[in-house]
């Protein structure tokens, strides 16, 4: 007569147990309450679409409150402050980028945070080749004539970055080392400016991302030299990479990717992670992304996580070598 009673005490212990282990486990629920995911730069931008993109998705796709929110200035740092700061709840998350995540902490000397121990990597979303192009009337045609050029003629080419200690900036000064060349750079404040004036031929080379060369490089006002990248831009499939171009094991690209605090259990961080990931496998947010010159590639926590601390380790060398700091 009590094995009913012993049966519906099991069951009770058991829910007991259940619902202890979902109180402990913080993304059991997670999230149950809108998310706020900072964009460190202004709406209309590559990061703020690329930002938008896969907030809008996980808000239509996983059912999730995602919220852009812009906190522009001091090339993206604002941003990354304001997400340092945040409680490590899980409800606050910033699209970063290696410019402000990697190179920031060189050349902002009073950033009151170090990427390394006050950020998780939480979710990669995309890289972006950068793109080595010339006005279409230059008699620049390929990297050997630039090559062949600057040998001859030391610092007398020219080359326009978006500004000083940018990973494309950055990546101008490799390209000089890997090609045993001197080229003079001229920073600019963005890259529009940059972009007109190698289209008016007041520099020799343009320095850009793919997104923001893109349409100048489709229209034919600009011609595309080479990618950066280990692979060739999906968007500039006829444009050899620098390796292809003669400079073995040349890969450098910006990428951009979701952290939040340090701290944030790691339990919200894999689900996000895996949600991330899964809208990076579909057609549609692959091409929209795409559509903006970048590359979707989705990574694990840990993949991602060797890559920024690798980044951010090997990059200290590279912004002292190109004298570049910004006050």
């Amino acid at each position: 007569m009590f094995r009913p009673i012993l049966i519906s005490t099991a069951v009770i212990a058991s829910a007991g147990l259940s619902f202890s282990a979902a109180a402990q486990d913080p993304a059991a629920d997670y999230p149950n309450k809108p998310v706020r995911m900072i964009v460190p730069f202004p709406p209309g931008g590559g990061t703020d679409i690329l930002s938008r993109v896969i907030a809008n998705k996980l808000t239509e796709v996983s059912k999730w409150t995602v919220v852009p929110d812009n906190r522009a200035g001091a090339g993206g740092t604002i941003g990354i402050t304001e997400a340092v700061k945040a409680a490590p709840t899980g409800y606050d998350m910033v699209m970063g980028q290696k410019d402000n995540v990697v190179l920031g902490p060189y050349l902002y000397k009073s950033l009151p945070w170090n990427p390394s121990k006050d950020l998780s990597p939480v979710a990669h979303v995309a890289y972006t080749p950068i793109v080595i192009a010339t006005a279409a009337s230059s008699p620049y045609k390929s990297l050997a004539d630039v090559v062949a050029a600057a040998k001859k003629n030391p610092a007398r080419i020219t080359y326009g970055s978006p500004g000083n200690g940018t990973s494309i900036h950055l990546a101008g000064v490799m390209l000089e080392k890997a090609a045993g060349i001197q080229l003079t750079h001229v920073p600019y404040k963005g890259s529009n400016p940059a972009m007109m004036d190698a289209l008016a031929g007041n520099v020799d080379l343009l320095v850009s991302s793919v997104p923001s060369a893109i349409a100048q490089i489709k229209s034919g006002k600009l011609r595309a030299i080479a990618v950066t990248s280990a692979k060739r831009s999906s968007s500039l499939p006829d444009t050899p990479t620098l390796a292809e171009s003669g400079l073995k094991g040349f890969d450098v690209s910006t990428w951009y990717g979701l952290f939040m605090p340090k701290g944030t259990p790691s339990s919200i961080v894999a689900k996000v992670n895996l949600e991330v990931n899964r809208l990076l496998a579909m057609p549609e947010v692959r091409e929209a992304i795409l559509t903006q010159g970048a590359e979707p590639q989705s990574m694990s926590v840990a993949h991602f996580d060797k890559m920024f601390q690798t980044d951010f380790k090997q990059s200290k060398q590279v912004v002292e070598s190109s004298g570049a700091k910004i006050e």
